[in-house]
């Protein structure tokens, strides 16, 4: 066997460097998280679902006192300042926030409880993909938009898609489990039963909690 000139040697451990750092990349920007499981629904639990996410009214939030007013900007101000770093520009980050207030509270869910989910499924990347396909902020699996949806799958990389779509399968799946957030947090995930999951949204919650 030839061996390798010396030029080529560099060459060689350079682009082997090169890969591997694209390869790291690449897997940088997938979530660790796992993903929904695909279950058969009832036809009247299937057109509540599509019902639920139908509507695409921009998520606009409305008040029925100042108080109540006042009471969302300073949770906006105090949840801005702790997601910074993760989007450093405002009107993205109010954005988000403001989509995530509505959609949480839409769908009946205590946001800092989306929230705490968002970072565990794609710590805040909004074109985060799993290894098995789960797709955005929510880590929604794509056969959702087929069950639910137009059965556009890309749809699920926009935001207030893919966190309509989240927080609605999120109450769906606590609903069945009869509001045990242990149970269907570890649905959602696809590891029903298991502790870690759960316990590692659970403690991501408590970084955006916030007391008006």
């Amino acid at each position: 066997m030839t061996a390798l000139a010396p030029a080529s040697v560099s060459r060689r451990k350079c682009l082997l460097s090169l890969s591997a750092g694209s390869l790291s990349l690449l897997f940088s920007e997938r979530s660790s998280a796992g993903a929904q499981i695909e279950e058969p629904l009832i036809d009247s639990v299937r057109s509540a679902l599509s019902s639920a996410v139908a509507n695409r009214a921009p998520p606009v939030p409305e008040f029925p006192d100042i108080e109540s007013r006042l009471a969302y900007l300073r949770w906006l101000g105090a949840m801005s300042a702790r997601l910074k770093k993760k989007k450093p520009e405002w009107r993205v980050r109010k954005e988000f926030l403001q989509t995530v207030w509505y959609e949480s509270r839409r769908a009946g869910l205590d946001s800092a409880l989306v929230l705490g989910l968002i970072q565990v499924e794609s710590n805040f990347r909004k074109f985060a993909v799993s290894a098995v396909g789960a797709r955005g902020y929510m880590q929604v699996m794509p056969f959702w938009s087929r069950v639910i949806g137009d059965g556009d799958a890309g749809k699920l990389f926009h935001m207030q898609t893919n966190l309509r779509f989240g927080c609605v399968i999120l109450r769906h799946y606590l609903d069945r489990e009869k509001g045990d957030l242990f149970m269907g947090l570890g649905r959602y995930n696809g590891s029903r039963g298991k502790a870690a999951y759960p316990d590692a949204v659970l403690g991501a919650r408590k970084r955006w909690e916030f007391s008006a």
